[in-house]
């Protein structure tokens, strides 16, 4: 799929150059503005018979541009280039969207009327337009190291000195305008293909991170979804002093890589979430006991249930049902397998950066000393697991009905009313109800509301050496 991302990508710059050159036509449609003297964005002021289809043009031209940028698959030292380029991309929309008024250097009675709010908004943006493109090619043309990208970039960097000489001339600001444009453009193709055949850097090894702290029995700790190994801390160090306690973050989540290529439909799957913990459980006959917060507290009970040996016990806390959730959407299924990719893009990344942060801290209350919700990677994996419920829901049904669980200790652990301890199994709710299915005892938790480990250690903690 990264090999498609490429492709759109360049399809995407060759769009912006196909649109953002749009104005060639102009030179047959609207003869009133004066092709050796006048701005090629006059064919857009609001007084030209063609202004709407010309504006239309550049802001599609930018979108696009933008578009490319968010496709490109992320590579280490090249950040700043391509976020001049989308800066290009958006400015360019922005001068769509504030328009000249009039053809103010191919009218003189237009020139005459001095500098309107509308003009100066539209040469502002302009301005910062043309310094973003020649940023983002100066820049990617350092990183790059190419000759072609360097004299695109000297020579577009040339004609906008040839516009402001022709400016104090008072005449050629048009034809050096122009040539700016179609340097611009002939760039924008030669990054597209650049794209197709540079080398695409590798999407991780898909290993996962594993943490492991404190010594004796095995504790297997899996987080719900979109969790880090992290989030445990304060568990994993009560239960150091008697328990080897091993966390680790699935792929894409925490510091794990993102899959190397998507296998089947590129989502995550219920049988292969148990291979990944039956891989960091130890070998029989040594048997660990398993955490699990959220939906990972399918993959712990159908670990159990395939892997009856190698279990002490389970500690779930506060687990999703999966209750009348269907297979998958076909649209799901082909969206899991873009998911991965578009993990390691820089619109990927610059989503992660903006929304990150603040996502995770309201969702959890504490901070993200590690960054890793600055990660691209994130959010597309956390999409990944939320596509995947319905499919990974309708296999811990067969497997119900196919396995039965092992007789070991079973503790749901979830928020609740009233004093701390083990409820009534029937008292309602998805934790009870589990609870009572399994044959296992129920452990609320007052006030926790959420993210029980993190506002409540001590209660999993208990649960966990409650197991034996």
């Amino acid at each position: 799929m990264e090999r498609r991302l490429y492709v759109l990508a360049a399809a995407a710059f060759i769009m912006a150059a196909v649109l953002g050159s749009a104005w060639i036509t102009g030179q047959f449609t609207t003869p009133a503005v004066d092709r050796a003297n006048g701005y090629v964005s006059e064919l857009a002021a609001r007084d030209q018979p063609w202004a709407y289809l010309f504006r239309v043009s550049d802001a599609l031209a930018g979108l696009a541009c933008v578009l490319g940028v968010a496709l490109t698959p992320r590579v280490a030292g090249e950040g700043p280039g391509w976020a001049a380029l989308a800066a290009y991309g958006l400015l360019l929309a922005a001068g769509a969207a504030f328009p000249l008024d009039c053809a103010f250097l191919s009218d003189p009675v237009c020139g005459g009327r001095g500098l309107t709010a509308g003009r100066l908004a539209h040469l502002v943006a302009g301005a910062l337009c043309t310094a973003a493109v020649l940023a983002a090619m100066a820049l990617l043309a350092a990183r790059w190291r190419s000759r072609a990208a360097w004299l695109l970039a000297g020579l577009a960097a040339a004609a906008t000195a040839l516009i402001g000489a022709a400016l104090a001339a008072g005449r050629g600001a048009g034809l050096a305008d122009r040539v700016q444009l179609t340097l611009v453009a002939v760039w924008l193709v030669y990054v597209a293909l650049r794209l197709l055949v540079a080398d695409r850097p590798p999407a991780g090894d898909g290993a996962p991170h594993v943490v492991e702290t404190g010594e004796g029995p095995a504790v297997l700790v899996t987080a719900g979804s979109g969790g880090a190994w992290f989030h445990w801390d304060a568990v994993a160090r009560e239960l150091a002093a008697a328990r080897r306690v091993i966390r680790f973050d699935r792929p894409g989540l925490g510091l794990s890589p993102r899959p190397p290529a998507p296998a089947g439909d590129g989502l995550p799957s219920l049988y292969a979430e148990v291979a990944r913990l039956a891989a960091l459980a130890p070998a029989h006959p040594e048997r660990v006991t398993v955490v699990a917060q959220g939906v990972a507290c399918w993959h712990a009970e159908a670990f159990a249930r395939l892997h009856p040996l190698r279990v002490a016990g389970l500690v779930l806390v506060e687990p999703v049902c999966s209750d009348g959730r269907r297979e998958p959407p076909p649209a799901a299924l082909a969206l899991g397998r873009w998911l991965p990719a578009l993990g390691g893009t820089w619109g990927a990344a610059a989503l992660a950066r903006l929304a990150g942060p603040a996502a995770h801290r309201r969702l959890t209350g504490v901070p993200d000393p590690y960054e890793v919700y600055r990660m691209g990677k994130v959010p597309a994996a956390v999409a990944g697991e939320w596509l995947a419920r319905r499919g990974m829901a309708a296999d811990l049904r067969r497997i119900r009905e196919a396995k039965p669980l092992p007789e070991v200790p079973v503790t749901v652990v979830a928020a609740g009313e009233g004093a701390a301890g083990t409820g009534a199994v029937g008292d309602g709710g998805c934790a009870g109800r589990l609870a009572a299915e399994l044959g296992g005892r129920l452990v609320r938790v007052p006030h926790a509301r959420h993210q029980v480990q993190l506002r409540d250690p001590r209660a999993v903690v208990d649960a966990v050496l409650a197991t034996g």
